[in-house]
């Protein structure tokens, strides 16, 4: 089940569907559901009728709502020679739950980044004070809750739904990726139910640093699921460079699992991990599974980052993305290191879930 610390931070492991802990929908479901005064959603499409009917659910009780989509899903690539027929066309139902949006008198609107809108959060009741904030992996779509391996984080605290309101605020305004014409306060340091939090949002924090700058303090291990990984990322290099062949020639023990589609890739860092001396495993794509979507790590068993940022280029320099580290490596306050490696915890264990259910192992080169 999901992992609840003091009411203040949440995190699902999803879909119960192919085996993983929790039902994503459901959570993104219930957190629209609870909203009173306001939502405001940036994320990359909705596809999900249920999820599509929460947020009119919610305007017709007098919630505030505003969304920014990705265009991309709601535009044809290919215009079909009649527009007005419109059924069976790609993304169909993207558009027509968007239509029903804007009927029942929601403020949606599209993005005009270039590149790709890659956001997935929403802030609920804005300025109230018990505000909360919804981010992770997870596309508000039926293969994004229901068969593809994702993460949901929940968080009560103003102080970090603040910077997500100042995000969303820039957002609505119509800058994004790396035209946008606004640049982020430095990223802060906020302590949720006593564990650290900070959240960084790409690409003007570059999220990719701070990642490669995390792993290099580790000292035991790294863990990690991820969809899409590139060689040229900069994150590879830091997890070889740290695994330095394996924890018997001194270094941190490394280990992932790859989405197969993306990791049997020639760019991919798959490979490139395995002959560096780290545990490489690829996701079989059986037994339902769609895809391997996460964007998670956990470092020292201490250390989550989780969020929407893939381990790419163009998610560092010109996508809207967003991550959250949770814990702190070298935490001295007991109670607090304490509770931030339960709540990792909760994420390696569907690490290691994942690795046994759908894992391939990926062999060094000889």
């Amino acid at each position: 089940m999901a992992f609840n610390l003091k009411d203040r931070i949440e995190i699902y492991m999803g879909p119960s569907t192919i085996g993983a802990p929790d039902d994503l929908e459901a959570a993104i479901v219930d957190f629209i559901d609870r909203a009173k005064f306001t939502l405001e959603a940036a994320v990359q499409e909705i596809e999900s009728r249920a999820i599509t009917e929460a947020f009119v659910r919610a305007k017709q009780r007098g919630v505030r709502v505003r969304i920014v989509l990705e265009q991309d899903y709601l535009r044809a690539g290919k215009p079909p020679a009649d527009p007005f027929g419109g059924v069976g066309a790609e993304d169909e139902e993207n558009r027509a739950l968007f239509a029903a949006m804007l009927r029942a008198n929601i403020d949606a609107r599209a993005d005009y980044n270039p590149d790709i809108f890659h956001q997935k959060f929403i802030v609920r009741d804005s300025g109230k004070p018990r505000r909360a904030l919804l981010t992770g992996s997870t596309n508000f779509t039926p293969t994004g809750v229901g068969r593809n391996l994702n993460h949901v984080v929940i968080l009560h605290d103003q102080r970090v739904c603040n910077e997500y309101d100042l995000e969303f605020a820039e957002i609505w305004t119509g800058t994004f990726g790396r035209k946008r014409n606004r640049h982020e306060p430095s990223p802060r340091n906020n302590r949720v139910a006593g564990i650290r939090v900070r959240a960084l949002f790409a690409p003007d924090h570059a999220p990719e640093m701070e990642i490669m700058k995390q792993i290099l303090k580790a000292r035991e291990r790294i863990d990690f699921a991820i969809f899409t990984f590139s060689k040229s990322s900069g994150i590879d290099d830091a997890l070889v460079a740290m695994s330095r062949g394996g924890v018997a020639q001194g270094g941190v023990a490394v280990r992932g699992i790859f989405d197969s589609g993306q990791g049997n890739r020639d760019w991919a860092a798959t490979r490139l991990v395995a002959n560096g001396g780290g545990e490489a495993f690829l996701a079989s794509r059986k037994n339902g599974l769609g895809k391997l979507h996460h964007k998670l790590m956990v470092i020292d068993s201490a250390l989550i980052i989780a969020g929407s940022f893939n381990y790419t280029d163009p998610a560092n320099r010109l996508n809207d993305e967003n991550i959250l580290l949770i814990g702190e490596l070298g935490e001295d306050d007991p109670q607090a290191k304490a509770d931030q490696e339960v709540l990792a915890g909760f994420a390696l264990a569907e690490i290691d879930r994942m690795i046994a259910a759908h894992g391939v192992a990926v062999a060094p080169d000889p």
